[in-house]
């Protein structure tokens, strides 16, 4: 049977750490943890955006949150030991394409070494029993056949972003099987991205550019509206994320990379996206490109998604034209005066209701 909703049980009073809670992801991620009675706290650089969705829900009230970088293994290390987490969810990275080509060493810096630097944290606290690494939709090798990628397909990389990711694939691997499995950690590994939703404002994507355009009158340049991507709404990874946690927590077997995508015939180009969620946030125009620019990115992806529902119980509720539709409605009554922390419980409350 599927799995409808988090496990509030489960949650209630656990110590639970969340890096990269700063981020549009791990916000989310963070809010709905606190909603669940876990006892939140989180590792992150400050917010990168203003406006950002951290600030926006007044998060620095609900969560027990430390600035710091990854990058420094001695303060990671110490926050961990202080904290004392019971599950740890690594959502902290440079998560875009086109940036790490701008600062690839930065990219590797934080994406390898700091995945690298926060599990051996972990090793070094003997409280941690599970631990979910966020990763990407992007750390296969990407040839462009219209095949959806399953788990155990070969890693690989063509743009920095991907390539660092693809490693830290490798780290987690190894952390598990020369440490942490024998300290009894569970340690999984979560492939998705694409994940739009309210409160997301970060450069270079393609809903929080058309919503900085749209709200001032101006138009959207499209760069490549013929690309496929594994579009889904943020609560479908997150959800995938705590599940996973609760099912490696009793069955550490099951700590396995995970893809978390939408069904196969679930498919939208970046042109599908753009006007549905023109339609949907009332106005906006938007210019497609008619050659590619820019540094590579790939045409075509797609995720199978067959392992979380057989293993995990756990399949997308909504379809990619409801998720444009919550995430412009979201948009929409935040400009209109609606509290950014209401917007996403609300979301959060229709989402565990959906069948």
């Amino acid at each position: 049977m599927a799995a409808t909703k988090p496990n509030t049980g489960f949650w209630a009073g656990k110590r639970v750490l969340v890096t990269g809670h700063t981020g549009f992801k791990g916000a989310w991620l963070s809010l709905w943890l606190h909603r669940l009675g876990a006892q939140v706290s989180g590792l992150s650089l400050a917010p990168k955006t203003d406006p950002n969705l951290f600030s926006l829900a007044h998060l620095d009230d609900t969560v027990a949150h430390q600035i710091c970088d990854i990058r420094d293994a001695k303060s990671t290390a110490k926050i961990f030991a202080e904290f004392q987490p019971e599950v740890v969810f690594h959502l902290a990275a440079q998560a875009l394409v086109r940036p790490s080509y701008d600062d690839p060493l930065e990219t590797f810096a934080i994406n390898v070494m700091g995945t690298a630097h926060v599990l051996d944290a972990i090793r070094r606290t003997h409280s941690v029993a599970a631990c979910v690494v966020a990763t990407t939709d992007k750390v296969y090798r990407n040839t462009e056949h219209g095949i959806a990628f399953e788990e155990q397909a070969p890693l690989g990389g063509h743009d920095p972003y991907s390539a660092s990711k693809a490693a830290s694939e490798m780290v987690v691997e190894s952390y598990a099987k020369s440490f942490l499995a024998e300290h009894g950690v569970a340690l999984a590994s979560a492939r998705a991205g694409n994940a739009i939703g309210g409160g997301d404002w970060s450069q270079e994507r393609l809903i929080p550019d058309a919503i900085r355009a749209w709200s001032k009158g101006s138009c959207l340049d499209v760069r490549r509206p013929n690309a496929v991507r594994p579009w889904q709404h943020v609560l479908e990874p997150l959800f995938g994320y705590i599940k996973l946690a609760e099912v490696i927590w009793d069955n550490p077997n099951l700590a396995q990379p995970f893809n978390f995508g939408p069904n196969a015939d679930d498919v939208f180009t970046v042109r599908n996206v753009v006007e549905q969620a023109s339609t949907a946030f009332g106005k906006g125009d938007a210019e497609f490109a008619q050659f590619e620019t820019g540094p590579h990115e790939a045409h075509l992806l797609s995720l199978d998604n067959t392992k979380a529902k057989k293993k995990l119980g756990v399949g997308p509720k909504w379809r990619t034209d409801e998720a444009i539709s919550v995430t412009m409605n979201w948009y929409r009554r935040h400009f209109d005066g609606a509290d950014a922390r209401d917007l996403c419980m609300a979301d959060i409350a229709a989402y565990e209701a959906a069948a």
